[in-house]
């Protein structure tokens, strides 16, 4: 039988049209003429002539690309971070070992609002530790327990409402009032003065005293290795009046010294998108050896995979991990269009080269030689690193320039010294910031509020109790002044302004510093009106969350002002918690971060002004 497509004059038909001239196949599958499938499903290859043969069918021979990479030679200068600075802070060396979000977010370890006393926790931690080193010189711990012990509050005192007012942090402290030692009065006297021993005022041997002053030396070290933040001193980074972080970091680049500034760090995630370049600026610091160099490697790229991507031979099938098909993108969101563009027709275009540099450093690739399965070579650069392309330029890992529009893009890569995961303890601090416009001001609402025994609670639960604490003494006291009579029998009454509760802060506007129209919100205080109270004027509520005590525990108490642009129409949400994460060398690093979120809104406080209101009914006996 003659083959249909054996052409003996080429010529005749092609002129005839007697045979299709399109001898390439997009799809190709295998057809079994039995009822067995298996030995179709097996795409059985022979030999290398098969694999030539379908990739002819398969066009594969005509692309220009075809090629695949088999090496890449790869320049890239390298240099270390050498300086860091927390706002506007001196200049000091960058530390590569320890996280940089802990070197950023850390806060100060919780203080009892008003007081230099730290949590009852950590008192307790501390007064363990220094009980079971003297064990180990002599019978001393119950004299040391005598001397720094925890004393009870007096119920009946108005200053001891933080804690007398509750009952869970009242039980904890009656459980160790006279049981325990209070480690945190220890710790602080030993640091107050260098010539302070810590035997001062206890009843020891002689020959015990120099056992003692080396065991005080290893308590001090120990309580600074491993609470850093045991200090009043506030963290240069943080920004008080934005809720914000500002930290610059520097390297000695081959042209100058590069600045990359993080001045809206909000907290949460540190990586490169957090920084700017800042080619204007430039901070001194301490000498250090030249970290600059210069690599080149000869590397194998290997192809960038996903799970569920399409497989390039076609007799693989897709796991279907990643379902495109069920992707439904809108017809105006581009960004979904691309990626999907990208997974079903690029992705096998991609090649990875493997570069390992150290954590703090500072890479700029500066170009890749790529040779290619058909020995073609190829000097690949950046794309859009012409400055020419700066008013259209879109890209990744790449950082602009704060002093100027028309510089070219920065082809430097951060590599931080992050952490790519940070366990979050609980809150201990929640305050959230809305608009009143009825009321015109904001408030901060203070949702959670740190309790002296170290727990966060509810601010709604906690300004409740306190404020029945203080109608209790009010009441009860002998100072008790008992409600006038009124000269007439009205039902009615004027009432100057309303009340709201006590976790809420007013932030009122005010004449900005240095402007003629501009705005501050500026921390205000409520008044507590306790009907028979005898103060006059009456206490002011203070706020008891450290993100809203700025300037209240100094020697001289100072205004609270935040920018206005900070509260936009939806709110911020600041959280303080907990973060552990190991640094580079596998230690485990603990610190106290804060962090803005997004609010949720506006709200009212129902502050009134100027109503007039029912009577309220008398209380027998008063």
């Amino acid at each position: 039988m003659a083959d249909p497509f054996a052409i003996t004059d080429m010529k005749s038909a092609l002129r005839e049209k007697r045979h299709p001239t399109v001898m390439i196949w997009n799809r190709i599958e295998g057809r079994p003429r039995t009822v067995n499938f298996e030995r179709a499903l097996r795409a059985e290859v022979r030999d290398a002539l098969w694999m030539l043969t379908r990739q002819w069918q398969s066009g594969e021979l005509r692309a220009e690309d075809g090629g695949s990479p088999v090496f890449a030679r790869t320049q890239v200068d390298t240099t270390r971070f050498t300086r860091y600075q927390a706002g506007s802070a001196s200049p000091r060396a960058f530390d590569p070992d320890l996280p940089l979000e802990a070197q950023t977010e850390w806060r100060p370890q919780q203080f009892t609002a008003g007081t230099d006393k730290i949590a009852l926790d950590l008192r307790l931690i501390l007064g363990r530790r220094w009980l079971k080193q003297v064990a180990a010189v002599g019978p001393y711990a119950d004299l040391f327990t005598s001397k720094y012990k925890f004393d009870l509050p007096d119920p009946s005192r108005r200053d001891s409402a933080a804690i007398c007012a509750h009952p869970e942090v009242w039980q904890s402290f009656a459980a160790v009032a006279g049981r325990a030692m209070d480690g945190g009065d220890l710790y602080r006297y030993l640091v107050s003065d260098t010539a302070h021993r810590a035997y001062d005022g206890i009843a020891v041997l002689d020959h015990d005293k120099p056992a003692l002053d080396a065991e005080a030396g290893k308590f001090v070290a120990w309580v600074r290795r491993e609470f850093s933040q045991l200090t009043s001193a506030g963290n240069p980074a943080w920004q008080p009046s934005r809720f914000e972080y500002q930290i610059a970091c520097g390297a000695p680049a081959a042209d100058a010294e590069r600045v990359y500034v993080a001045d809206e760090y909000r907290g949460g995630s540190l990586d490169w998108h957090s920084f700017d370049v800042d080619s204007g600026a430039a901070f001194p610091g301490p000498e250090t050896a030249d970290p600059r160099a210069t690599a080149v490697r000869t590397l194998l790229p290997v192809p960038v995979t996903y799970p569920g991507m399409p497989h390039p031979r076609w007799w693989t099938i897709e796991d279907g991990r990643t379902n495109f098909g069920d992707i439904r993108p809108d017809t105006t969101d581009l960004a979904k269009l691309l990626f999907i563009e990208f997974g079903l027709v690029y992705s096998n275009d991609w090649f990875m080269v493997p570069f390992t540099v150290a954590a703090g450093s500072l890479i700029t690739v500066q170009g890749i030689a790529v040779t290619t399965v058909f020995g073609e070579r190829f000097w690949i650069e950046r794309a859009g690193s012409d400055s020419a392309d700066a008013w259209q330029r879109w890209s990744l890992f790449t950082l602009d320039d704060r002093s100027t529009t028309q510089a070219a893009a920065d082809n430097a890569l951060l590599m931080l010294p992050t952490v790519p995961k940070v366990q979050d303890g609980p809150l201990l601090e929640e305050v959230l910031m809305i608009r009143d416009e009825m009321a015109n001001m904001v408030w901060g609402i203070e949702k959670t509020v740190p309790a002296p025994d170290g727990q966060g609670r509810s601010g709604a639960t906690a300004g409740r109790e306190t404020r029945e604490y203080h109608e209790r003494l009010v009441h009860e006291g002998p100072t008790a002044v008992a409600t006038p009579l009124l000269e007439n029998d009205a039902r009615i009454r004027y009432a100057l302004t309303s009340t709201v509760p006590e976790h809420w802060i007013p932030f009122i506007p005010a004449m900005a510093s240095g402007s003629q129209r501009g705005t501050e919100l500026q921390r205000a205080s409520m008044s507590r009106v306790i009907e028979g109270d005898p103060l006059r004027p009456f206490a002011s509520v203070k706020p008891r969350t450290s993100l809203l005590r700025t300037g209240l525990d100094a020697m001289q108490p100072a205004p609270f002002f935040v920018p206005e642009e900070e509260i936009p129409r939806s709110g911020a949400r600041v959280i303080l918690q907990f973060r552990r994460a190991r640094g580079a060398d596998g230690r485990a690093v603990v610190w106290l971060a804060a962090r803005k979120l997004v609010g949720r809104g506006e709200g009212s406080g129902g502050l009134t002004f100027d109503q007039i209101a029912d009577k309220p009914a008398a209380v027998p006996g008063r």
